[in-house]
């Protein structure tokens, strides 16, 4: 080998040897951020559900079970509290209804037909605003204040509990009492007519029954209306020895031209057919010309 050549290669050895080493490839490891102490979970936005429970007037459970309280509504004052209840369960039980997350566990509340519930709250008043100075809310509290309503008129008056009775002293003075007098009651009168109803046929969809009216009175009855209600939507098809005329439930059997007359002791007996959706139910009550029957 040329001594020059030796000589270029000498110096190329040295160099490689006296080199910087090559920069390493940068880190593809993620920075890691600075702790925080702020939460920064969003909660969730204009959710549709339904409330499952009523727990007070601000307080709602949802259908998956959460728990959450309504925004910007005072917890419910003590003289008020069962009728704040009321109105909540009355407004949001088993409704569907749209939650905002304001924070964890507190929601703002909007009914399905769009009306904000903290506002319809406060107008009714149910409830009190909390933590705002103006606004709807505001203005729906006057309203209520201004007409005296819910926790505004009585037994609150304003008052978050209710106002103490007035202490009141009285000086007992003593009171001459007439002696008590003995009053006796007199007895119900006589029932002047008594029925007996009996079913002596029955079939799909219809029946048949004898009525006996009998005159347990002291006067004969010269013409007569015998009354009863129907049950169950049954009604007469076509009646013997009296005329049938019904009214919806009510079935008035007047005398035939031929029975007009039953004296005291007498009675008279009538039958009919009639249709039934179903078991055919005898009657209770029986009016004679208007006054109450006795039952057989």
């Amino acid at each position: 080998m040329a001594r020059s050549q030796l000589l270029v290669l000498l110096v190329l050895l040295t160099g490689a040897c006296t080199a910087d080493p090559a920069a390493p490839p940068p880190s593809t490891r993620p920075s890691m951020k600075p702790p925080t102490l702020i939460n920064e979970v969003v909660p969730p936005q204009d959710v549709l559900t339904v409330v499952r429970d009523v727990i007070d007037g601000r307080t709602v459970e949802l259908a998956d079970g959460s728990r959450v309280r309504v925004a910007l509504l005072a917890a419910p004052a003590a003289c008020w509290s069962e009728a704040a209840l009321t109105f909540a369960r009355t407004t949001l039980l088993a409704g569907s209804v749209r939650t905002t997350g304001i924070a964890p566990g507190e929601v703002h509340l909007v009914l399905e037909d769009g009306t904000d519930y903290a506002v319809l709250a406060v107008q009714q008043g149910a409830l009190r605003p909390e933590g705002v100075d103006g606004g709807p809310l505001i203005n729906a509290e006057a309203e209520a204040s201004a007409a005296k309503r819910g926790l505004w008129g009585p037994p609150c008056d304003g008052s978050a509990t209710a106002p103490p009775s007035p202490s009141r002293t009285t000086t007992t003075q003593p009171v001459s009492r007439p002696a008590p007098t003995t009053t006796t009651t007199p007895p119900p009168p006589a029932r002047t007519c008594a029925v007996a109803y009996r079913i002596t046929g029955q079939w799909q969809g219809g029946f048949q029954a004898s009525v006996t009216v009998r005159n347990t009175g002291t006067t004969t009855a010269n013409g007569w209306t015998l009354r009863w209600a129907m049950t169950n939507g049954d009604s007469v098809r076509e009646m013997w020895n009296a005329s049938a005329r019904q009214s919806g439930a009510t079935v008035n059997a007047v005398n035939a031209d031929y029975n007009p007359q039953i004296a005291p002791g007498g009675s008279v007996q009538i039958g009919y057919n009639g249709n039934s959706r179903g078991s055919h139910a005898v009657p209770t009550a029986f009016t004679f010309n208007g006054a109450q029957c006795s039952v057989e």
